[in-house]
């Protein structure tokens, strides 16, 4: 063992020991002998990032109608607060099981975690579209966002996967895969979602997509995420695997017990430095803003998608607009394309002329001015009914 750990190569920093086979290492050998950019690791990555993000938009186009159908809504106006639940069931899986999907990547790999996630996606997506009952479709819409884990590994998985100088570009590319899926997600769940009833010629009644007329939606992002599954096989490693546990006997080689106690010391100051390091980012003003906001923006993001959904479907006796769900998805992936273009065209202008925070800022401003104008143009309106009264204060900020 001792002949098989000597062989195994050293790491830059420190004195830490791969194991023989180190995936992390091979990775890194192979990034230093081919200079360019690995393409195709990076299209696995944008596939994989895409697949896990079209679930989160497809449903929004159909939702309304579906909570219809399932009838646990005993008034029409009464729809908007159930869809709530299952659209804030994804989240609070996430929300729930980021940090564990981020320890068990750090420990077992970033590609277990890929494939459980891509996995994850395949069976509850599928399951969910097979929803018969309002209970059904909140579980298999939490399971999917508690057991999709994908969001935090991926963007360490796209800095490790290239050099240095490619990063960028791999974490661009899981930013743009989102944009992608704003616009496809929408027209998938929009278009697809019953039918039976849009396409008579093509899809009976009596047909699997006549009796669960919103399965077909999420059956062909389950099949795009099942060719993801199969792309995932060629995805390399890139999680260093070290010899924690026996790093001093491997150290010891033709050395003094003495430098073993040193190192042992070294090694308990490491992790107590560890530690403080981590409570120092809960000390870190900077950084606690910045996920404050991102948690607000984040929130405006979602609310969006949503509200302006349920409204946009929902009757004109109730000041809706009485969209059908091709018309919802067609908006938001117009809506979704906008945001495409803007990361990719302007934002980088802007960021490069103007900095970071001065378009942030005048941004948050300008919405934050025109929530207030609409709220008090809106606050004294009885006529507006239940949830609906919430669709148009958000909803026409956004259109």
């Amino acid at each position: 063992m001792a002949a098989g750990a000597v062989a195994a190569p050293l790491l830059a920093k420190g004195r830490r020991v791969c194991k023989e086979g180190c995936p992390g290492c091979r990775l890194d050998q192979i990034n230093k002998t081919n200079t360019g950019v690995p393409y195709l690791n990076f299209f696995y990555v944008w596939v994989v990032c895409l697949c896990a993000a079209l679930p989160i938009q497809s449903l929004f186009p159909y939702l309304y109608f579906m909570i219809r159908d399932l009838k646990v809504a005993k008034q029409e106006e009464d729809i908007g607060f159930y869809a709530g639940f299952v659209g804030a069931a994804y989240f609070l899986g996430r929300t729930t099981s980021a940090v564990p999907w981020g320890m068990f990547a750090d420990k077992y790999g970033r590609k277990p975690c890929i494939m459980i996630s891509i996995l994850s996606v395949i069976v509850f997506n599928t399951l969910f579209g097979l929803s018969t009952t309002y209970w059904m479709a909140i579980i298999t819409r939490g399971l999917l966002g508690l057991l999709c884990g994908i969001l935090g590994p991926i963007k360490a998985y796209a800095s490790e996967v290239c050099r240095k100088e490619h990063q960028a570009l791999g974490i661009s590319l899981v930013t743009s895969s989102r944009s992608i899926a704003l616009i496809i997600g929408p027209a998938i769940g929009g278009f697809l979602a019953r039918p039976a009833k849009k396409y008579p010629n093509l899809f009976s009644e009596e047909s699997i997509f006549g009796r669960f007329p919103y399965f077909l939606p999420c059956l062909v992002i389950s099949a795009l995420a099942a060719a993801a599954g199969v792309a995932c096989i060629w995805l390399p490693e890139t999680l260093h695997m070290y010899h924690d546990e026996k790093m001093e006997a491997i150290d010891a080689m033709g050395a003094q017990v003495t430098d073993l106690n040193i190192e042992d010391g070294k090694a308990n100051q490491l992790g107590s430095d560890r530690m403080a390091s981590t409570k120092s980012l809960l000390k870190n003003r900077q950084l606690m803003s910045a996920i404050t906001l991102y948690c607000v923006f984040s929130l405006h993001d979602t609310a969006y998608l949503e509200i302006f959904s349920l409204w946009a479907v929902s009757s004109r006796k109730y000041r809706g607009l009485s969209l059908t769900s091709q018309d919802v998805g067609t908006a938001l992936a117009i809506s979704g394309f906008g945001v495409l273009v803007y990361q990719l065209v302007i934002y980088p202008l802007l960021a490069k002329y103007a900095g970071l925070i001065k378009p942030f800022r005048f941004a948050a401003v300008c919405y934050d001015y025109c929530c207030v104008q609409h709220s008090t143009k809106h606050s004294s309106d009885t006529r507006t009914k239940g949830c609906c009264q919430w669709y148009l204060c958000d909803s026409d900020v956004n259109i």
